[in-house]
């Protein structure tokens, strides 16, 4: 299968490129993204087949379906990281939380959040493409807070990659940070900016499209890619997980096979939503998808009113830090996939130049047709948090509460909802804390400590272990000296 591009080619690359081309330079023409040529086609015939399969085995054929130019020892060795998980046979249990909804949780790999899902298995293909080629990679990857220490868990040690992590300094959780400042593989470098993720993100892709940064980086024989998910590396395996919820509900007898659900989403850049969309494209019955927000809430504006509006708009920091986004990436292949490349490159060009596009009122329904939308307030995540603990004996982090607003505004009763839980109770311990107890301010080891003896939960052992451990990258600059940090790490 090859791989296009979202705003069309400008001939300075091929029309289109293999999906390896694609994840070692995910950035297309024009500042673009790579697509699928083709979607494959997974009927019930599909469904059914894996019925009974591990979800190694849907994985392996979903990845087949795609026809990717990837050896298949190598897809082996990547899909068996997910044998590291909580739950080797099971990496992402779905759990009945009420009547009609269903928790999906994608955080129980080795960081505690969903980002593992996509990149534990993605840092052994890209490496191995890299040993292959040999060629030497400098892999970017601006977080939120959960891509970051996934990302560098994934390619710490591994050959031909190194990593420059930006995260926002004081725009993530002291866990989130901990995970990726006691990180001591020489091959990896955490890089604190005083800004917001959209900073970062914006640093990440400008990077990427820059002549001048890759000719430096050429003469230091390095080639650039990047973890983020405008990188459809990651994209690929986040498919997956959303036909295995989906099997999980049939195989409890929630549902019947072919009947239709909602994939309700705590989103940020999309990234998730987008497996679902691609999902549902697929052949997975779907009622619609729901996008739950947080007070930054331009995924709810622009579902509800057409418009993508950052004029007056400054990222607002929230109790769900990794959803802190305004500039969400992955809306740019929803777009090209309901309308096309011109449109999709007149609508990020006006986004680009005026910092805001809107779309007709016939594009808009056709977007509402696959989605609706809500957004959450931090003292409504709280509620929620501590209602659906006392009420229905779950506990949830602050990003999944998000959807259970959404669930309530924007959804059909009758019809289940899959709920995608993104990260742990750990991540976010002082606002579950206070959620449940009324505890302000409590630092996350204290926090910690008061949830796992109000919820009766152990600590992951990798959690607890990272107040001990030393902090290595202690790193924190302006945004204007990214570039000259990173060249200085190389």
């Amino acid at each position: 299968m090859n791989f296009i591009q979202t705003r069309g080619c400008d001939e300075t690359k091929p029309k289109s490129v293999t999906f390896s081309q694609a994840i070692l330079s995910p950035i297309a023409s024009f500042g673009g993204l790579y697509v699928p040529e083709i979607l494959p086609e997974l009927g019930e015939a599909f469904l059914t087949k894996h019925l009974n399969s591990s979800y190694k085995e849907l994985a392996s054929d979903m990845l087949s379906r795609f026809e990717i130019d990837i050896d298949e020892k190598v897809i082996e060795e990547a899909l068996n990281l997910y044998d590291n998980f909580d739950d080797s046979k099971n990496p992402v249990p779905v759990v009945k939380v009420k009547e009609n909804l269903f928790v999906s949780e994608l955080y129980h790999g080795p960081t505690r959040a969903f980002k593992d899902m996509a990149l534990q298995p993605f840092g052994v293909v890209l490496s191995s493409i890299a040993q292959k080629n040999n060629e030497n990679y400098l892999i970017l990857a601006a977080t939120s807070g959960d891509t970051g220490p996934a990302a560098l868990e994934t390619f710490k040690n591994r050959a031909n990659v190194r990593v420059a992590c930006l995260y926002p300094d004081g725009g993530t959780s002291d866990v989130q940070r901990l995970q990726m400042v006691t990180e001591d593989a020489t091959n990896l470098k955490v890089i604190g900016i005083n800004g917001v993720f959209d900073d970062a993100q914006n640093a990440l892709k400008r990077l990427l499209a820059s002549p001048e940064f890759n000719k430096a980086l050429k003469e230091k024989n390095v080639l650039l890619s990047a973890a983020n998910s405008v990188n459809f590396g990651r994209i690929i395996f986040q498919i997956i997980y959303h036909i295995h919820s989906y099997l999980e509900l049939v195989r409890q007898n929630a549902i019947t096979m072919g009947e239709k659900v909602y994939l309700n989403v705590p989103s940020g850049n999309f990234g998730n939503a987008l497996g679902g969309y691609y999902a549902w494209k697929m052949g997975l019955s779907v009622e619609k998808i729901i996008i739950s927000s947080n007070e930054n809430n331009v995924l709810t504006k622009l579902i509800k009113t057409g418009k993508y509006d950052l004029r007056d708009s400054k990222v607002v920091s929230t109790t769900s830090p990794a959803m802190d986004i305004l500039k969400s990436s992955n809306v740019e292949r929803i777009l090209y996939d309901l309308f096309g490349s011109d449109r999709t490159k007149a609508l990020m060009d006006d986004l680009e130049s005026k910092n805001v596009y809107e779309l007709t009122s016939d594009e808009l329904a056709t977007l509402r047709e696959c989605f609706d939308a809500d957004f959450c307030t931090g003292d409504e995540g709280k509620k929620y948090i501590k209602d659906t603990f006392q009420n229905d004996g779950y506990l949830m982090d602050p990003h999944t509460a998000t959807c259970f607003k959404a669930f309530e505004t924007c959804s059909n009763p009758a019809i289940k909802t899959i709920v995608y839980s993104t990260a742990e109770w750990t991540k976010f311990s002082p606002v579950i804390a206070n959620a449940l107890t009324g505890e302000v301010d409590a630092e996350d080891s204290v926090a910690l400590e008061s949830i796992s003896k109000t919820a009766q939960l152990e600590i992951p052992a990798m959690i607890k272990g990272l107040f001990s451990k030393k902090i290595v990258q202690d790193t924190i600059i302006e945004k204007e000296n990214i570039e000259k940090e990173i060249l200085k790490f190389l």
